[in-house]
C-alpha cells in the first residue's frame, strides 16, 4: 500500500491519509484494518536539517518524534520516540516528525548532532501504525527545503518540481522499494 499526506501532496498511485500525525494515524489505521497490506510505503516531501540537498530523494525506515524543546531540556517523553523497521539502523536516515515545522537553523544543527537528517510531518505516525499492526513500512522523501527561516517559501518554490521527481523516481524503481 502506498500512502501520502494529501492536499497538495497527492499522487495518482497513493492513497491520501491526512496532514500531520493525528489525521494520518487515524486514517491509516482505518485503511489497514479494512484491508491489511503486506507493506506500507509513505511518499512525501521533507525538509533538510542541513546535510541533504534540495531535490535529494531519500528512502528511510526509521522515524523519530522529537520536539525542538528537547534540545533546550524543556521537555521529556516517557514514550519510545524512535521507530525503525530497518535491519541496520546505523545506516538509516532518521526522519523526524512533528506537527510543527522547524524554521530555526540553529535548532536544525541540534537534530544533525543527534543523527536526524530530515523532517516530515506524517512519517512517525505512519511508522507507529505499522509497528502496532505488525506491518513492514518505510518512506520515500524528496527534499523541498531546508529547515530555516525561509522553509515555507522554499517549500512552495520547489514543490512542483519535487513532486515530478518523486513520480519519476518511483517509475524507475518499478515497485522495488522494500
Amino acid at each position: 500500500m502506498i500512502v501520502c499526506a494529501g492536499d497538495n501532496e497527492q499522487f495518482d498511485f497513493a492513497v491520501p491519509v491526512g496532514i500531520g500525525m493525528v489525521s494520518s494515524a487515524i486514517n491509516l489505521t482505518r485503511l489497514c484494518l479494512l484491508s491489511p497490506p503486506e507493506f506500507i510505503l509513505f511518499v512525501g516531501t521533507a525538509g533538510s536539517y542541513g546535510n541533504r540537498q534540495i531535490f535529494d530523494i531519500v528512502e528511510s525506515r526509521t522515524a523519530a518524534n522529537i520536539e525542538n524543546s528537547f534540545f533546550t531540556h524543556g521537555n521529556y517523553s516517557p514514550v519510545d520516540n524512535i521507530i525503525s523497521s530497518a535491519d541496520d539502523v546505523s545506516r538509516e536516515t532518521i526522519v523526524n516528525s512533528s506537527n510543527y515545522i522547524t524554521v530555526d537553523y540553529e535548532v536544525s544543527k541540534e537534530y544533525l548532532n543527534h543523527n536526524i537528517e530530515l523532517e516530515n510531518m506524517e512519517f512517525f505516525a505512519v511508522m507507529k501504525v505499522a509497528q502496532e499492526l505488525g506491518i513492514p513500512a518505510g518512506g520515500l522523501f524528496v527534499v523541498t527545503n531546508y529547515c530555516d527561516k525561509d522553509a515555507h517559501q522554499t517549500f512552495l518554490d520547489n514543490h512542483r518540481e519535487a513532486m515530478k521527481r518523486v513520480n519519476e523516481y518511483l517509475k524507475n524503481k518499478n515497485g522495488a522499494w522494500y
